[in-house]
């Protein structure tokens, strides 16, 4: 191979990476792995972010692709990859196109079925890429026989799906040669047919002509790369009240007067209700209903008057149009839009956030998370972790370009303290804003070490409660086992490598407090910004308060 006789395996499966829009590689490093770990470390458009264990790197790696478009994670056989084997499984549940590259043991070792160190001893050294077929949407096992094309399938899957990828990769094989791509990575789009494009315009046109009709959107828009299209439909049916669910917020712009606010199924606020249920049309696009979200699918959406545009086939009614490019299907509702405006609904828009309690009182969850998203600046990054974190700012209005990221499908909590370091390397120009309770914090803290060695200064609101007050919601609400120790989490990133010039620590009660605070950490730029704010064990959010109460049997709304 004298072309390029110094071009291995490991310098295709990184160019093809980088070529694909990824810049960064989180990950942990191991014997299996570190030969080409060198390969990543030298490349000169990727940048190796080491974590603190690999299920923080996997998480970081899901925020960073959920940002990007594709992100990777490099972590040793067995020990490694199935300590981040929880957070590729949230990968997929949540739709982000993440790619785990396992260190295998030397080819010629298994070959010989060795008893090596972090496999089973019984020399099978395929155990955990079967677990992780479960978990991911292709995988292989790299061989120098078909590394081009297994590497390229994988990443043509994981980018097409917007779901993890596998490879398995063994040190002696990936230092073998190999030819560099001709061509760029080619298929990563699939197509519709003509034919049911034609088909599906002339039902929805169908359904659409005359009738009110209502927008209701969510999270695949964003993970199968449709938002340009969403914002034209968007921007094409002036007067259409916009919802979305807690999965899909921040899809539109939650500032303007067109956005109603986020759909629970009966756990929704009224006016919510009544702009999705009244409508004579809802046109759903990219929505994954689940029971988080729509309080325990008690979603009212009579599927004779949907439109339902999902991966690969939408719906009118309950005819359904396939292959149909979830793209192309907007496109089609955004030129009939044009053609023949939409009628909306008699105008109920979100109405002005009211307040609860004095000033100097101490803060209750129904006021507090309003409070935080009024000092939440246009186009930064938004996290809140599956607690009373993600329930309080749901319903809450973010500023234009807000990018918000949260796990209401795959709820594995603690996943948002690594996440906002993934995205805060992914989008470095916009400050992110952690929103996580004490609970949740206590199991991935370790990773404000590296926020602090990255220097990418999130500002972290910690929900000081006292332990997992989501769950005392649902049950237990004085069982010892809703407890947690309590952290002094004031001198906790002393711990982590902070000091008076990185990082500061600040504290509130009352709302008060809790606006000074927010002040002075948005201002301080240059600093990882950790600030505690203390309610009650058994305080709710709204949104939570109503779940709870629809998942007990009572009416979403009241105080029995």
């Amino acid at each position: 191979m004298s072309e390029t006789p110094t071009y291995t395996i490991a310098h295709y499966l990184f160019d093809r990476l980088a070529e694909l829009g990824c810049e960064h590689v989180f990950g942990v490093p191991g014997d299996y792995n570190m030969p080409f770990l060198d390969v990543a470390d030298d490349h000169p458009q990727l940048q190796w972010v080491g974590n603190a264990n690999e299920l923080n790197a996997a998480y970081a790696a899901d925020a960073y692709a959920r940002a990007k478009g594709i992100g990777a994670l490099v972590t040793t056989y067995g020990v490694g990859e199935l300590s981040a084997i929880n957070g590729i499984a949230g990968s997929f549940a949540e739709y982000a196109p993440v790619l785990h590259i396992v260190g295998a043991p030397k080819a010629s070792m298994q070959s010989e079925h060795q008893r090596l160190h972090h496999s089973l001893g019984d020399g099978d050294f395929d155990h955990f890429h079967q677990m992780h077929k479960h978990v991911t949407v292709a995988s292989a096992v790299i061989t120098p026989q078909n590394a081009p094309a297994e590497i390229d399938r994988v990443l043509r899957e994981v980018v097409q799906h917007s779901r993890p990828g596998y490879l398995l990769l063994a040190p002696d094989i990936a230092a073998q040669e190999v030819y560099r791509p001709a061509d760029p990575l080619q298929g990563l789009e699939s197509h519709s047919s003509p034919g049911a494009v034609a088909a599906f315009r002339e039902a929805a046109a169908e359904m659409l002509d005359g009738k009110r009709v209502s927008i209701l959107a969510d999270l695949l828009v964003h993970r199968l790369k449709a938002r340009d299209h969403f914002d034209r439909l968007v921007a094409a049916t002036e007067g259409v009240p916009l919802s979305t669910l807690a999965w899909g917020k921040s899809l539109v712009d939650e500032s303007s007067a067109r956005f109603a606010g986020i759909y629970a199924g009966a756990a929704s606020q009224p006016h919510v209700r009544e702009c999705v249920e009244d409508a004579e049309v809802v046109v759903c696009v990219g929505v994954l209903l689940n029971d988080t979200t729509s309080a325990g699918f008690t979603q009212n959406l009579d599927p004779q008057k949907l439109i339902d545009v999902t991966p690969g086939v939408s719906f009118v009614g309950e005819r359904a149009f396939s292959p149909l490019r979830m793209a192309d299907a907007i496109d089609v509702l955004t030129e009939l839009a044009e053609q023949h405006p939409w009628r909306g609904l008699d105008s109920k828009t979100l109405p002005e956030r009211a307040y609860n309690g004095a000033e100097d009182e101490p803060i209750r969850q129904d006021d507090l998370w309003g409070i935080v998203a009024e000092y939440i600046k246009p186009g930064q990054s938004v996290l809140a972790d599956q607690g009373t974190a993600f329930f309080g700012i749901a319903t809450e209005r973010l500023p234009k370009d807000a990018f918000f990221i949260g796990q209401p499908m795959w709820g594995s909590i603690g996943y948002t303290l690594p996440a906002a370091l993934g995205v805060a390397i992914a989008r470095p120009e916009d400050r992110a804003v952690l929103l996580i309770g004490d609970g949740s914090a206590q199991l991935t803290v370790q990773e404000i070490g590296t926020m602090l060695r990255e220097k990418v200064n999130p500002i972290i609101v910690l929900i000081n409660n006292n332990g997992y007050t989501v769950e005392r919601a649902i049950h237990g609400p004085e069982r010892g086992y809703n407890d947690i120790v309590a952290y002094d989490w004031a001198k906790l990133p002393e711990v982590f490598g902070g000091n008076a010039e990185n990082y500061r620590a600040l504290e509130a009660s009352t709302p008060a407090e809790l606006r000074s605070a927010l002040q002075q950490a948005q201002g301080d730029v240059d600093k990882l910004v950790l600030l505690q704010v203390h309610t009650k064990k058994m305080d709710l959010p709204v949104l939570l308060r109503s779940v709870a109460r629809v998942l007990q049997g009572k009416p979403p709304h009241g105080d029995d």
